[in-house]
Parts: structure tokens; sequence; C-alpha cells
């Protein structure tokens, strides 16, 4: 059997088998990066595996893989690697995902631990087929990593929890994580095309639900560009952010992962980066990365330093 990062796309992903290829342009130069490798790189790939564990830096595809890993950062990625949803701009593979395994949590603490992490990014694939979308087991997680690493703080990536009681949320809330990250991932316009099996303003209500639960947890949220959205309907998204209280923003550009994914509209430069990051700032974001490279995950230790001290000055009329 080849192994998954070697599988033909349409072993990956049946349920894009039936969609003409769109070609995948060449990045520019503001987009490439060099090939993961280094001592550092092994170590976290070492550990990863020595866990049993999934992660979403090579589910994903993400191109900051090679420079995370390098120093011992990776994005955990827990309840299996088979999504329930079939969104058109994602690499993770689609299909009927195991049942969840218990001994999980525990491991994903233990690699925690031996890592060294100040701060852990913890998501998961979409769970449409469990009745609380994986809730009970990403609270079961985060409590471990508590116990197993109590300095580290943790940072968790949610589905959306769409066909979900109330309560669902409420239980990742209650386990008390650092940031509550839920990415929106496109402007309302695209979703029938890019996130057919969610709903713009739901996940949007999500976001803000949190605050309404917690009002002292951090949320945050992200949108890729490139996809074919328009920059006011970009800016129309912060507004809508910011009317859910939500504290960070990440806006990334979309990288094609094969040629049966969306493609990509254009490669948005550095400079309508920085215009994003202005605008966002403006609109009273605590946290902004704005970036061609930007992911959810990417330096979000270092991030939430600083969206620590940007509340706190904010809070003191600073």
């Amino acid at each position: 059997m080849r192994p998954r990062d070697l599988k033909l796309p349409d072993e990956r992903h049946p349920e894009k088998a039936h969609r003409p290829d769109n070609a995948q342009p060449k990045k520019p130069k503001w987009i490439r990066v060099r090939a993961p490798g280094g001592a550092g790189y092994q170590d976290t790939h070492k550990v990863i595996r020595e866990h049993g564990l999934a992660t979403v830096c090579e589910e994903a595809g993400c191109p900051n893989v090679g420079e995370c890993w390098a120093h011992g950062h990776a994005t955990m990625m827990i309840m299996g690697e088979i999504c329930t949803r079939g969104c058109t701009f994602c690499n993770v593979a689609t299909g009927k995902p195991q049942a969840l395994d218990v001994f999980e949590p525990g491991r994903v603490a233990d690699a925690v631990q031996k890592l060294g992490l100040n701060h852990v990014v913890i998501t998961s694939v979409d769970r449409d087929d469990l009745e609380d979308g994986g809730a009970e087991h990403f609270a079961q997680t985060i409590r471990a990593v508590r116990h197993r690493a109590p300095e580290t703080t943790i940072e968790v990536l949610t589905p959306d929890f769409l066909k979900c009681p109330a309560s669902a949320l409420e239980t990742v809330v209650a386990a008390k994580p650092d940031v509550f990250n839920h990415n929106l991932e496109t402007v309302p316009g695209l979703y029938p095309e890019v996130r057919p099996g969610a709903r713009y303003f739901h996940s949007l209500r999500l976001l803000q639900r949190v605050k309404e639960i917690d009002p002292a947890m951090f949320t945050k949220s992200g949108i890729m560009v490139g996809l074919g959205e328009e920059r006011q309907a970009v800016l129309q998204v912060m507004d809508d952010l910011r009317a859910a209280d939500v504290d960070f923003l990440t806006i990334g550009q979309y990288l094609q992962p094969t040629p049966k994914h969306h493609a990509v509209a254009e490669f948005v430069t550095p400079e309508d980066f920085a215009a994003y990051e202005k605008a966002a700032y403006g609109k009273g974001f605590l946290m902004v990365s704005a970036t061609p490279l930007t992911r959810s995950s990417y330096h979000a230790g270092d991030d939430f330093a600083r969206l620590r001290a940007a509340r706190e000055a904010r809070l003191a009329g600073v």
C-alpha cells in the first residue's frame, strides 16, 4: 500500500473525481518555501509517528511544515484522518471515519510534553457522524494536555458543530482552551462552491456564542484569499467578525492541492495583504496576521503572546 501522501488525487478524494481538472498556476516568488528537512524536522516527525498521531500540517499539505517542524511545532489533528465533509479547497480525505480512539487524548498530551511546546494548536476533521460532533473528545484532549503539560497554552481549531445540540459548543468552551478558533474560510458568496457542507452565518454565530458563554476567552477566525472573492466582501467579513467580538483574524493565500480542487483565481500580492492587515486593525481586531503564507496555526504561540499583551494594553487604555 502506498503511504497516504503518495496517494493519487482520485484515491484520496473520491468525491472530487467527477470534477474537471483545474490548472495549477506557477507560484510567485513570494509563495515558494524550502523543502522540509533537517534534524529538528526529523525529531518532530519521529515524535508524531511514535505517538500514532495525525497532523493538519501533513494532511492539509501546509507550505510551512518545514519551518514549523524544524522548531518542534506541530498542529495536532484529532478524531482521525477522514472528514465527513467534502470542501473543494481542502486536502484532507473525505469518507466514512472510524470510531474515536479513546486513548488519543493521552497520546496527544504525551507528545505535547515530549515536544516541550509552550503553545499547542489542536484541530480535527469534521465528524458529522457523531451526535456531539466530537466535542467531548476535544474536551478530553484539552484536559489531558492540561494534566500532562500544565504550562502549555492551548488553542483549539474546531469544526462548526452544525448538526449538533448547543451543548456541544458548551462542552468545548467549558474545558477552557486559551483560544477558541473556528475558520470562516471564505466570503459568504463562495460558500456553495468552496464550503458546501457549511453555513456562513452558523459559523459566525458559533464564534459569537463562545464570547457569550465565556467573555474572557480569546476567539479567532481565518479566511483564505485568491479563491475569486472581491475585496469588499473580505472587508464585510471583517465587519461581521468584529460584530461577533472576534479578537484575532488570519488571512492567507489559498493554494490548490491537486487539479481536482478549487482553482486559484489569483495570487494576492504582499502589498494587498498588508492593506488587508491595516484595514483589519482599523476595524478593532486585537491581533491580525495577513500574509501569503499565513495559516491558522502558523506562529500561533508567538501570536498568542502578542494577543494577550494587546488585550492588556487595551484594558489599560494604552
